[in-house]
């Protein structure tokens, strides 16, 4: 890379010159290097709120402007317009697939779509009534115990295939964690449905019965999908990289990124979200928790509201409203009292000042909870799905990683406040 500009930095009675670098869109950034090498400091930045981490192709975000695009198309068209195959291709080669790139694509994770027999026992292994989040960071790790062709990341095509088996079985991982924890049986995949379908049979379906997917449903799923397959270096798909820094097999750096996704303030805040609307109840009730969030003596805060990122509008959330309005009507429940709650909070929201100008806007997870259950998933189930939707970003950051040669293995520094030296005292003189 070629520097654009230099800064100058004076540290003490020293001075060093940083070199500025611009990327094809959002803000420069300053090169920092070299900085403890040549002045013996480090920067401080907790939660990397102005550090950037790696130079990517991936994806694009201006939160200010409520943009978000993948390789460069914009969020918006790819939801209407693509599907979330496709888009997994998109985000891994960079481009969108002709015809018969996208077939073969298609085929070959289909192929890849079982899962190896024995791995049922890995299932029946933890309890029953376990978190199916908690099924799946074991599952997903364990995947590196089964497929030892496709754990040498110094191979290509072992590489190659590793990527195609994570984003073929993680359905069918999702899938039967939930029929563990509700005690049903497993459901094999039927590789005639396309990639959603498939996985919302093995879901729902049972045994004894006959099971039609819904196409309303199989494309609202697929459009949340979408929404969810990559947001940049989040906290989940940094810590796919960290791992991956250290060489890892991708198996276990997709298992960390899932352990990552799990926390309420990242993959679980679709899930703190419902509960929120459900607590509120009825429309009448949301000026009260609206006065709350505005009292500075309540440490009460509305869920699903703000964002690390956009400053604006969450371009996902205005996919995710109409999504879950083609839902609900499906199923008869445009009166629901939960989407009620929320259109009324949303209203109050956009014309409060006191969320105004904090930039409080609803964001992605705003409306999917509600749409996940309207599609028949328990709360418990929302992580997995973000979890589904996400592997190909984290798979496409990792893969990116690798083929970097300027990376490194990741060592952050710190600001160390702790004891001086003191010396060791015997136990008989404490």
């Amino acid at each position: 890379m070629k520097a654009k500009d230099y800064c100058t930095l004076t540290c003490g009675d020293k001075s060093i010159k940083l070199p500025v670098y611009e990327g094809t869109e959002g803000p420069d950034v300053i090169d920092i290097t070299k900085l403890y090498r040549e002045t013996g400091f480090f920067t401080y930045d907790p939660g990397y709120m102005s550090t950037g981490s790696c130079h990517s192709e991936i994806t694009f975000i201006d939160g200010d402007k409520g943009i978000l695009r993948y390789r460069g198309y914009p969020i918006e068209q790819l939801a209407e317009h693509s599907d979330y195959l496709e888009v997994c291709y998109l985000l891994l080669e960079g481009e969108l697939p002709n015809e018969e790139q996208k077939k073969n694509f298609k085929d070959t994770i289909t192929h890849h779509t079982l899962l190896h027999e024995q791995m049922a026992k890995t299932y029946t292994g933890l309890q029953r009534d376990s978190h199916p989040m908690a099924i799946m960071v074991t599952i997903v790790g364990a995947l590196s115990a089964f497929y030892h062709d496709s754990t040498d990341i110094d191979d290509e095509e072992q590489r190659t295939k590793a990527i195609d088996r994570m984003i073929a079985k993680m359905p069918t991982m999702a899938a039967a964690a939930y029929k563990y924890s509700i005690g049903q049986p497993f459901v094999y995949p039927d590789n005639n449905l396309d990639y959603v379908s498939n996985f919302l049979r093995m879901c729902f379906a049972v045994p004894t019965e006959k099971y039609v997917v819904n196409p309303v449903f199989a494309k609202a799923l697929d459009t949340i999908m979408i929404l969810h397959a990559d947001h940049e270096q989040n906290a989940s798909t940094s810590t796919v990289r960290l791992a991956g820094s250290s060489e890892a097999n991708p198996f276990a750096c997709i298992s960390s990124g899932v352990t990552s996704l799990w926390g309420p303030a990242h993959g679980g805040a679709n899930e703190a979200c419902l509960r929120m609307l459900e607590e509120i109840g009825t429309v009448d009730r949301v000026p009260e928790y609206v006065k709350r969030a505005r009292d500075p003596n309540d440490k009460y805060r509305l869920m699903g509201f703000g964002h690390r990122v956009y400053k604006n509008y969450d371009p996902r959330a205005r996919i995710m409203q109409k999504t879950c309005h083609a839902v609900l009507h499906e199923l008869d429940h445009d009166d629901d009292p939960i989407l009620k709650v929320a259109l009324e909070l949303e209203r109050i929201a956009l014309q409060d000042d006191y969320f105004i100008e904090r930039k409080l806007y609803p964001n992605v997870d705003y409306y999917s909870g509600i749409t996940m259950r309207a599609l028949g998933f328990p709360s418990s189930m929302f992580t997995v799905l973000f979890s589904v939707a996400r592997t190909v970003g984290w798979i496409a950051q990792w893969k990116e990683m690798i083929e970097d040669p300027r990376q490194r293995i990741a060592r952050p520094r710190q600001l160390y406040v702790g004891k001086t030296e003191r010396d060791f005292i015997p136990l008989d003189k404490r």
